[in-house]
């Protein structure tokens, strides 16, 4: 950006560079002279070596797209504004890199990097709050001794850092209240259990073979896509799986603690919840098996809820184990009802030999009439099915002007522009069904 805007006001002459005739005219008419100075272009070639270092780091596909189409077009603006500066200014030759960048980016850079610098202070360092008054203070004195004088050189080039901030901090700002809206809506409209339970034994709908995976924002209640779509065709597969992206500010999930899974409603409902968990670190790639992942838990928290139903009749009880707690009067009280978690009961499996755990999937296997695991197999088999919602954000009839311009235009333009969910989530198009929806927020 200051390179176009220095190109803009110092003349364009300097992009007759570009032309191998003007090269050649250049080279005639300066003789030696001209020939010699082309040994300072060579600063511009090995001032790039640095970009690089760490290249190694990335696939060839994306260094060469990302040189050719950002890159090396940013150097080119960036040198030639600074060309187009000492035309103008040979006196500044010296330190032309600083003096072609406008004062009011670099006190800005000054100012939010003494705040950020507090924040870190107060939060990771977790210093004494003198410490952090002395620090911010002094150093907001002196730069905001520096920044009201800039304030004075904005109509000479000042303006040009302050209005692409101003673009950037308008969509970002634009782009999170919109997701924190569609959010609410969808938090709002979620469907409440005894809804789903009114609905009977197989939920008053034709269930057809197959599972559906059912993608939502929201990390428990029933969503309301999954309302939405039995509303408008009353029929859904035979398991129903809600499947909740959730990224984390930690630096990675184990592989372990990736899925949280639990069933929603009663069993003859086969509803389950997944929560996929990821740190800020881990990539929801395409070969990571994500769907095999999810199904290989599904079937072992049902594994788990069956041995938890039929431990009252093993001999090798583990869900339901018999805890004696001393009350005051010195009586001793039997509690079997401990809510024991998946996470909990699967460390105690792992801690126990091969054979012990094949003489409690033995014991518990003969408790159930119907074999659910059999079940979802064959409903696996069948076909699986992922249901995304296609939403359309719109601002509600009562909102502002500017709410309206923000979500209705700005927002609308920003998800267009972006990548659709199911390129996000790396869902297979063949077995991709989008529901349509509007929100009015």
């Amino acid at each position: 950006g200051i390179g176009i805007y220095n190109i803009t006001r110092f003349g364009g002459s300097v992009l007759k560079a570009f032309s191998p005739m003007h090269m050649y005219q250049y080279l005639r008419n300066g003789g030696k002279d001209n020939w010699l100075s082309l040994g300072g272009i060579l600063l511009s070639i090995t001032g790039t070596e640095a970009l690089f270092a760490d290249l190694a780091n990335f696939p060839v596909s994306s260094v060469q797209i990302a040189f050719t189409l950002v890159v090396f077009p940013c150097l080119l603006l960036s040198y030639s504004g600074q060309a187009a500066y000492l035309v103008n200014n040979l006196h500044h030759s010296q330190d032309v890199f600083y003096r072609c960048i406008p004062g009011t980016a670099v006190v800005l850079v000054m100012l939010f990097t003494t705040l950020l610098m507090t924040l870190v202070m107060i939060i990771v360092w977790q210093c004494h709050w003198i410490l952090v008054v002395l620090f911010t203070g002094l150093s907001l004195i002196v730069e905001c001794t520096y920044f009201s004088v800039i304030l004075f050189k904005i109509d000479q080039g000042g303006w040009v850092p302050l209005a692409i901030a101003g673009v950037f901090l308008t969509v970002m700002y634009v782009w999170h209240y919109g997701m924190v809206k569609r959010y609410e809506f969808e938090l709002h409209s979620k469907v409440s259990m005894a809804w789903l339970l009114n609905l009977g034994p197989s939920l008053g709908l034709v269930r057809v073979p197959g599972i559906g995976l059912v993608y939502t924002e929201l990390a428990s209640g029933v969503p309301h896509i999954f309302s939405h779509f039995i509303t408008n065709l009353p029929a859904i597969h035979s398991v129903v799986v809600f499947v909740c992206v959730k990224y984390l500010p930690v630096y990675t999930v184990p592989e372990g603690e990736r899925f949280l899974i639990r069933r929603v409603g009663p069993n003859n409902f086969h509803i389950f919840r997944c929560v996929a968990r990821y740190g800020y670190k881990d990539l929801h790639k395409k070969d990571d098996d994500f769907e095999k992942k999810l199904f290989d838990n599904l079937f072992m928290s049902v594994r788990l809820e069956m041995m938890m139903e039929c431990s009252s009749d093993s001999e090798y009880s583990l869900c339901e184990p018999q805890i004696e707690v001393n009350n005051n009067n010195g009586n001793t009280t039997s509690s079997s009802n401990v809510d024991l978690s998946i996470s909990s009961v699967d460390s105690t499996l792992h801690s126990r030999s091969p054979s012990y755990l094949n003489i409690i999937v033995q014991s518990s296997s003969h408790c159930t009439e119907v074999d659910e695991l059999e079940f979802l197999n064959k409903c696996r088999e069948a076909g699986v099915v992922h249901i995304l919602g296609n939403t359309i954000v719109r601002a509600s009839s009562g909102s502002s002007f500017y709410k309206k311009i923000a979500i209705d235009y700005i927002y609308a333009f920003l998800r267009k522009i972006c990548r659709e969910n199911s390129m996000f989530l790396n869902i297979p198009h063949e077995s991709l069904l989008n529901v349509g929806q509007v929100f009015y927020v």
